[in-house]
């Protein structure tokens, strides 16, 4: 009987290690970059990335930030969010013409990635960066925030889920924006590039 017990702990204990190790994250080595440039520059030297993957995901970015940047009701409480002058109108920033009077982030940089441990590595999603209020900087989703928009790290595959759009739909207003404790804000996951 007892030889029966240690068979069955062990079994058990076994599974429940399987378990946690499944549960575990998957990571992405990831290299932020201000502009498509330094991207190129660094591919150049042996980076992350070739300079072909560097102007897919630029693109990627841009198209991302058009479809998916927080969008706010005035320009004061898009600097509330992003800070002064890192903030402008819908319409100067999408090409087929949206709103003046609906502000969104400027593109402060982006980040791309390879997933690890996948066969032959393998493009993540890029995503662009904005500017937060303090001065750093956070994905498009707003989920992580980062001291710095130029760097290489590892960090968890969720700082590349794809945001909800926000072309079309009802900008934030200040109230808005403070109940969703606001874009960015310190509540959120700190990345690896600076932070």
């Amino acid at each position: 009987m007892r030889k029966r017990s240690r068979t069955v702990a062990l079994t058990i204990l076994g599974a429940a290690a399987f378990t946690v190790a499944g549960c575990r994250e998957e990571q992405v080595e990831a290299q932020a970059f201000p502009d498509l440039a330094s991207c190129q520059a660094a591919a150049s030297d042996g980076g992350l990335v070739t300079a072909t993957e560097c102007s897919q995901a630029f693109a990627e970015a841009e198209a991302l930030h058009v479809e998916a940047a927080p969008r706010y009701d005035s320009l004061a409480v898009c600097e509330e969010q992003h800070g002064a002058g890192n903030c402008g109108s819908e319409e100067q920033q999408v090409s087929n013409g949206g709103s003046g009077g609906i502000f969104m982030p400027l593109l402060a940089g982006y980040l791309i990635g390879s997933m690890l441990g996948r066969a032959g590595g393998g493009m993540a999603a890029s995503q662009p960066m904005y500017r937060n209020a303090t001065g750093g900087f956070t994905n498009a989703s707003g989920t992580t925030n980062f001291g710095s928009n130029a760097g290489r790290a590892q960090m968890g595959a969720q700082s590349f889920t794809r945001p909800a759009a926000t072309a079309g739909r009802a900008p934030m207003t200040s109230a808005t924006a403070a109940s969703r404790g606001g874009f960015g804000s310190a509540g959120a996951a700190r990345g690896g590039f600076g932070g």
